[in-house]
């Protein structure tokens, strides 16, 4: 609704539509009375203006012959003396009158309407109006109070205004008539006194909505899903979001989530319902960004979240976000996947080493308190863990910068954090595959280059190792494992991450300007040390 003209104040709209062209109440002087006050018959007009008034030239046309017998006034003089406008300036709708008060010099302000607006002067009869008359006498005025209409031509002599009277006002009665007929059947199916209102057959709870709409997957997602409150001993913490994953009351979150609570801290879970529990860490995995709470006197009625195949998922499926965006408990949202195996490398806000993964890109809106929480499918199935976004002031959703969503969220394939949180649950530490050598960090183009000297004074290939077992050196450029081009040592490792200890990969690297290919069995590492 445009309110561009509100704080104008609009004259009010005439109380009755224009007087058609034969009706006799346009020969009678307009009053401001009471409504019931009776008229006078106009007076002959003076073959002379008054005094005073200007003469208006093409106006001196005499009376055409009949016109004394059905009733018909004469033409108006120069200046019509009923008329409240002639000579007056007419002031522009809806503002005030002109200067020096209101045309009829009264000083009252909106003027009543005119008795004879222009297109029904009594001095006009083009047929081409027929028409417009007869509208006007069913719909009202079909111009806004106030408009300045144009003067129209006298009509020329000779031709006869009888039957075009008689039409005009057969047409403006028929038309009347409608009006009055829509005016009772609208009053009629208002004798309550309200509005008259159409109602929807089906709306609110009563909506059937299928499992695989949007809505269908919340309804059912949500109840599973919580926000977590961690708190560290010296009071500082944050809120996240995590999952039910399984009947036991163990739920799946991001170690950044809770990495305050884990030396002694308070944690609680609460579910959209409003209950809430206290809870503890049953193991946490930094590298990986995982962690697995249980709940305290958990309920018996948990309904874990089905998993889904993260492998299987395409760009351009569809995705589902559930979490605490700034604290904004059970939050929604949608996107689609953008992007697979995207290297990721995010901080845990504690300022320890980086988090590798090799993620689920969405541009479904993930914000600060949506780390933890399910990225789902079309069908309602976990697919990823919600755990960094990609933002101009900070590197991901652990890290102290408050950013928002850029539609660049990134999220831990779940057919690895489910792998982790199993571990994690079964031992409380974490188990990581490994090649047994140290690469570069630095991110460049040309691939992951074993460094020559490993971390702490360590060797750069560990003896023994799968990488020494497959010949690997100092220097050796990694370029591919198995089919996934590596740029840098933070996607190697989150590659590396992807599988499993005993998973046997193909690496492609490079030495001395040639191309080779090594079959190396993965290796294992258990804790975060």
């Amino acid at each position: 609704m445009s309110t561009e003209n509100e704080g104008t104040a609009v004259p009010p709209a005439p109380s009755a539509p224009p007087v058609p062209v034969a009706s006799p109440e346009a020969s009678r002087p307009h009053t401001t009375g009471d409504a019931g006050a009776p008229t006078t018959p106009l007076p002959p007009t003076p073959s002379a203006p008054p005094p005073g008034a200007p003469e208006t030239p093409g106006t001196e046309d005499p009376a055409p012959a009949g016109a004394a017998e059905a009733g018909w006034p004469p033409p108006a003089p120069s200046a019509p003396p009923q008329d409240p406008y002639a000579g007056a300036p007419r002031a522009p709708h809806p503002g005030g009158p002109a200067a020096g008060g209101s045309p009829d010099g009264t000083g009252a302000w909106p003027p009543p309407p005119p008795a004879t607006p222009s297109y029904a002067d009594p001095s006009y009869t083009d047929p081409s109006y027929a028409g417009a008359a007869a509208g006007a006498g069913g719909a009202g005025a079909g111009s806004g109070w106030g408009a300045t209409y144009a003067q129209h031509p006298a009509p020329k002599a000779g031709r006869g205004r009888g039957g075009l009277v008689a039409a005009v006002l057969v047409a403006a009665l028929a038309a009347g008539g409608l009006g009055g007929g829509l005016g009772y059947t609208l009053a009629k199916n208002d004798d309550t006194g309200g509005s008259t209102t159409v109602s929807a057959s089906d709306s609110g709870g009563s909506v059937k909505r299928d499992p695989g709409t949007v809505a269908g997957v919340a309804a059912k997602a949500l109840p599973s899903t919580v926000t977590i409150e961690a708190e560290s001993t010296n009071g500082e913490g944050g809120t996240g979001t995590g999952f039910v994953f399984d009947t036991q009351g163990h739920i799946v979150t991001n170690n950044h989530v809770v990495a305050d609570a884990v030396d002694g801290g308070k944690l609680t879970a609460t579910f959209p319902d409003g209950k809430k529990y206290n809870a503890e860490v049953v193991g946490h995995a930094q590298g990986y960004d995982v962690a697995v709470i249980k709940l305290k006197s958990a309920p018996s009625d948990l309904k874990p979240l089905t998993l889904g195949n993260s492998d299987k998922v395409a760009v351009g499926d569809s995705t589902i976000a559930i979490g605490a965006p700034f604290g904004l408990s059970n939050t929604v949202t949608t996107g689609i996947i953008s992007a697979k195996n995207r290297p990721v490398a995010s901080s845990d806000g504690t300022g320890s080493n980086a988090s590798y993964m090799s993620a689920l890109q969405t541009d479904a809106s993930i914000n600060p308190g949506n780390s933890g929480g399910p990225l789902l499918d079309a069908q309602g199935n976990v697919i990823g863990i919600n755990s960094a976004i990609q933002s101009a002031s900070s590197g991901g959703l652990g890290s102290t910068g408050q950013a928002g969503s850029i539609g660049l969220g990134f999220a831990i394939p779940i057919n690895q954090a489910k792998y982790v949180a199993q571990q994690l649950i079964k031992t409380g530490k974490p188990v990581y595959a490994k090649i047994g050598a140290s690469v570069s960090l630095e991110e460049s183009a040309g691939g992951a280059k074993i460094t020559d000297q490993g971390s702490g004074g360590s060797e750069p290939v560990e003896a023994g190792g799968p990488a020494a077992k497959a010949g690997l050196k100092p220097g050796d450029v990694i370029t591919k494992l198995d089919d996934r081009v590596i740029d840098s040592g933070p996607t190697l490792i989150g590659e590396i991450w992807t599988h499993k200890p005993g998973d046997k990969v193909t690496i492609t690297y490079e030495r001395g300007g040639k191309t080779r290919t090594v079959d190396v069995t993965l290796g294992s590492r258990t804790g975060d040390s």
